[in-house]
């Protein structure tokens, strides 16, 4: 009899465990299951997609579960939820959220691919109608939906990466976009200027930016939309009320203060938790159960530079962790080494990408670290379109071991953090990063790239510090 597993999760993570596990061993008897009505789909696509830069929400799916099923050999089912976890008898529960039909299946091995779920704070009128969260493709068609209502305000809560680009994409739909942070910047993670540069930029283009505001209430009025008949409504969203008493108008609310893990069905398993709830795995992404593998948003990871345990959410870590625990549940023994964090976005013309950790991660982790802020041309100065290229380098006073690269600019800063995520991966020092021979033609880059001027300004604070 043929090995069986079973992966819950057909995303980004858990299609790569099973498309590689049967790669490796055809022979493995696989099946999917997925929660929601879409598999394989871009989520950091979404608001492109809402924005209406993307046409259909098909657009966003790489692989549909019929292609999973006829052409990879790998039965999936989308809208059938695991409700539970049988670890002695090797069983899953799956109930057909169509139909309602539940049906038992053996594994012999299994992969938890759960992802994330939004957070949901506790703001009275949360739960409104109007209010919206972005984590699934189900979630891109209701929020685009109610964009093309006529609608002509919105709040957005929460100025992480999501809320900065459905900022973006609203305001060039015609909305009038006001974006409320509870902490006292935007993406705090970045030098400060970079934040103040980031809110000058939103601002610039018509958002109304409110920081160090949290929401005291979402204000609605009595109606059903009836977007979701299952949904109980406690009225329709005409606006909300900040913690400093400002009365915001609107007529959807979006709510993107976050992600948690989505582990309550590993917990109920008994499976080991770790930081924030997510699932503690091994470098080969297996976690208490032998027999079990984990990956992507619902699990713990390690930070490549400090060793320790971290959550950092990501689609590109997703990616790689379920080819992992494919790969080791087929049989193989592969690891996956650690994050450091690497992320871009761009807000409107600007593009901001970093790696690695932040001035204040790096002092929390016991290193003297310093950082440097450069400014510079991305091409040669005398080359049309350049514009200027803004680069902190985060580092040890005492080694000049890089920990930590962010950057500001052009659509060549990404090219330029991944260069530098290159460097704090092979432990390189600020001095190894000034001696790298980096690529030069005016077009494309000045003599001295920006990456060379930050390691050079970064490597005056080292040779100070060996001279006291």
């Amino acid at each position: 009899m043929a090995e069986r597993l079973i992966v819950i999760g057909g995303t980004a993570a858990g299609l790569s465990a099973a498309s590689k596990a049967k790669r490796l061993k055809p022979e493995l008897e696989i099946k999917v299951f997925e929660k929601s009505g879409y598999i394989s789909y871009g989520a950091c696509g979404l608001p492109y997609f809402v924005g209406g830069l993307i046409d259909k929400p098909e657009d966003l799916v790489a692989v549909s579960a019929d292609t999973m099923r006829n052409k990879r050999g790998i039965p999936t089912w989308i809208r059938h939820e695991v409700t539970s976890i049988d670890r002695e008898n090797k069983t899953v529960k799956v109930t057909s959220l169509d139909t309602g039909e539940e049906s038992i299946h053996e594994y012999d091995k299994l992969v938890i691919a759960t992802g994330a779920a939004p957070i949901v704070p506790p703001i009275p009128g949360i739960e409104a109608e109007g209010v919206y969260f972005l984590r699934n493709v189900e979630d891109g068609i209701r929020l685009k939906a109610r964009v093309g209502q006529a609608a002509k305000r919105a709040c957005i809560i929460g100025g992480g990466f999501i809320g900065l680009e459905l900022a973006e994409e609203l305001t060039l739909s015609g909305i009038q976009v006001t974006l409320v942070e509870q902490l006292p910047r935007l993406l705090p993670f970045l030098e400060p200027a970079f934040s103040k540069s980031i809110q000058e930029n939103l601002e610039s283009r018509g958002v109304t930016v409110y920081t160090g505001t949290g929401v005291r209430e979402i204000l609605t009025v009595p109606g059903v939309l009836q977007e979701t008949p299952e949904k109980t409504s406690t009225g329709i969203v005409r606006g909300m009320m900040t913690s400093g008493g400002d009365t915001i108008d609107a007529d959807f609310v979006l709510v993107s203060a976050g992600v948690r893990p989505a582990t309550a069905l590993a917990e109920a398993a008994g499976l080991k938790l770790g930081i924030k709830g997510a699932i503690v795995v091994d470098d080969g992404m297996q976690t208490s159960d032998p027999s079990i593998w984990a990956c992507g948003d619902c699990v713990q990871m390690r930070q490549l530079i400090t060793g320790k345990p971290c959550y950092i959410p990501l689609g590109t870590t997703a990616n790689k962790q379920g080819r992992i625990a494919g790969e080791n549940a087929a049989g193989l023994h592969s690891t996956f080494k650690g994050v450091l964090g690497s992320m871009v976005t761009k807000v409107f013309e600007q593009y901001i990408a970093s790696t690695g950790l932040s001035l204040e991660q790096a002092k929390g982790a016991g290193f003297d670290a310093v950082s440097s802020v450069i400014t510079k041309m991305d091409r040669a100065s005398y080359y049309p379109g350049g514009r200027d290229n803004e680069l902190c380098l985060i580092f040890d006073k005492g080694t000049g071991r890089l920990l930590g690269a962010q950057g500001m600019g052009s659509e060549s800063i990404a090219g330029r953090i991944n260069t530098l995520a290159a460097a704090i991966t092979c432990g390189m020092t600020v001095e190894e990063v000034n001696e790298l021979d980096l690529v030069y033609a005016p077009p494309v880059a000045p003599v001295y790239d920006p990456i060379l001027i930050a390691a050079s300004q970064a490597l005056k604070k080292v040779e100070r510090q060996e001279k006291e």
